[in-house]
């Protein structure tokens, strides 16, 4: 294969590499924001910035934190603007039960059990498709899942390197994409109710708010990312030379583990469901009886965390991978630790948010930028179309999904629900435009370890390689995806339990 590096789009991603190496840590960027935030506070109230709020007609002025009320302010809310930071604690709750069901092997058994059942017409789609399912647990895709993926291939005696990049498509570049709601959806969702607050004290964007677009998103993106491998990926590898493997298949254990998981998943969403569909139902609205707006959405990471947990404790009874409490307990230990460098971001950014609603300049720029976009009358849909590529165009230079989010979200959510447009609707283009570019940049964290998997196959593999490999799918997925996404606002589906696309403004 001939060595990408040496071409100009080798180059130019090289130097989109070393300009993005440059970027400061994501903890570091957002300590530094906090910082700009303070000192940009105080100029806004020395230059007398301010807006009038276009719903209550007050004036709204900027506020600095240069000052002994902001000291006070900062330092006596530091514990409880992390406390009470809106993704904190959903997402913790999550991975306990993921945390077991990857310390199993569960996660692990189930995706190699999809690519192992998948028709020989239909293999891509399966392997694209459960890089995608695989989001729900973390880490599992990118280190169980590719691997296993180019072996799929040897085994079909198709190109290795082609299973990598589609599994990497569907892992990465199909991240915002699923059939279960994760702990993505309680991030995203957190810190957009934390960001409408600017205009819209009651306003809460529950984690199941694009449930529906998620799941046609999952099917969608599979089908696109298999037509990209076996059309324009497959064939510029050709036949691959290098020695075959045969793929391991389940065993009798894990076998056994997957009934009895199966077993009580029955049981528990039986359990579930008795207790939400009859009238009057514990899990119902307990005033309306109302199921959008009940306990069981509120609750829906929780019950999923229950759900994946039990299920995958009853996999590893059955496989053997568990055999007492202390094993269960473990498992939820090792989930928790690696959380750490995520705990550390969500403590900076939750100051940073806190910041930007004390000093106004949150609203302020979301009330100045929605003045502007009202005069270039662009329409609901060219708009989001737009700030998907301007979240594809982030992504290249700031990896982590949450802390991009933490920096958008408090600008563009209050700005277009000021046009309109619900911070549903902003959330779900932001996690389109994410998803798109992250198979291309070199500062996704596991991208150097896709490079690895790789250079196993192609000794002259480089980053170039990778990356000219996955462009077609960044560039199928952000057209593609955007295009849905655009049909899907201008018929007006909902894209979660009762969600409303647009908001009426007085």
């Amino acid at each position: 294969m001939e060595n990408k590096k040496s071409a100009p789009l080798g180059r130019f991603l090289d130097a989109v590499e070393s300009a993005g190496n440059r970027l400061p840590h994501p903890t570091s960027l957002f300590i530094f924001l906090c910082v700009f935030i303070v000192l940009v506070s105080w100029l806004a109230q020395v230059l007398d910035v301010f807006a009038i709020h276009p719903v209550h007609g007050n004036r709204i002025d900027a506020v600095s934190l240069v000052s002994a009320e902001g000291l006070r302010k900062i330092l006596t809310h530091m514990v409880s603007n992390f406390t009470g930071f809106a993704p904190l604690g959903t997402v913790l709750v999550a991975m306990l039960g993921i945390g077991i069901a990857e310390y199993s092997g569960l996660i692990g058994t189930l995706l190699r059990q999809l690519v192992l059942a998948a028709p020989k017409s239909l293999l891509t789609f399966f392997v694209v498709l459960a890089g995608i399912l695989s989001s729900l647990a973390a880490d599992a895709g990118y280190v169980v899942l590719i691997p296993l993926a180019a072996l799929v291939f040897l085994s079909a005696n198709r190109h290795p390197v082609a299973g990598i990049a589609a599994a990497f498509a569907g892992v990465s570049g199909g991240f915002s994409a699923n059939i279960m709601i994760g702990p993505v959806d309680a991030i995203l969702s957190g810190i957009s109710t934390e960001a409408v607050k600017l205009v819209d004290e009651s306003y809460e964007v529950n984690a199941a708010s694009n449930f529906y677009f998620i799941v046609i998103s999952t099917f969608f993106i599979a089908t696109v990312g298999a037509w990209v491998t076996e059309k324009l990926v497959e064939p510029r590898l050709g036949q691959y030379q290098g020695e075959t493997h045969a793929l391991q298949p389940i065993t009798a254990s894990e076998k056994r583990g997957l009934l009895y998981a199966a077993v009580v998943t029955i049981i528990f969403i039986t359990l579930v469901l008795l207790a939400l569909v009859p009238e009057n139902a514990p899990l119902r609205n307990p005033e309306t009886g109302d199921i959008l707006k009940s306990p069981f959405i509120g609750g829906i990471v929780t019950i999923i965390a229950f759900l994946i947990g039990f299920a995958g404790i009853a996999y590893g009874i059955g496989a053997g991978t568990i055999s007492n409490d202390r094993d269960v307990i473990k498992s939820m230990e090792q989930a928790m630790a690696t959380m750490a460098s995520y705990l550390v971001l969500m403590f900076f950014a939750a100051q940073f948010v806190n910041y930007f609603s004390w000093t106004n300049l949150g609203l302020i720029s979301a009330v100045a930028g929605s003045e502007i976009l009202k005069t270039l009358d662009l329409g609901a849909v060219p708009m989001m179309v737009l700030f998907i590529v301007f979240a594809a165009s982030i992504n290249l230079v700031i990896g982590s999904a949450s802390a991009k989010w933490s920096i958008l979200a408090p600008i563009f959510v209050p700005m277009f629900f000021l046009l309109g447009i619900s911070p549903e609707v902003t959330q779900a283009a932001y996690r389109v435009g994410d998803s798109t570019t992250n198979i291309i940049t070199p500062l996704m964290p596991y991208f150097a370890v896709v490079v690895a998997f790789v250079e196993k196959y192609d000794r002259d593999a480089g980053i170039g390689t990778i990356i000219a490999a996955m462009l077609p799918y960044s560039i199928v997925f952000l057209f593609s995806w955007s295009l849905l996404f655009g049909v899907w606002l201008s018929l007006d589906i909902p894209l979660g339990p009762g969600v409303q696309l647009f908001i009426e403004r007085q």
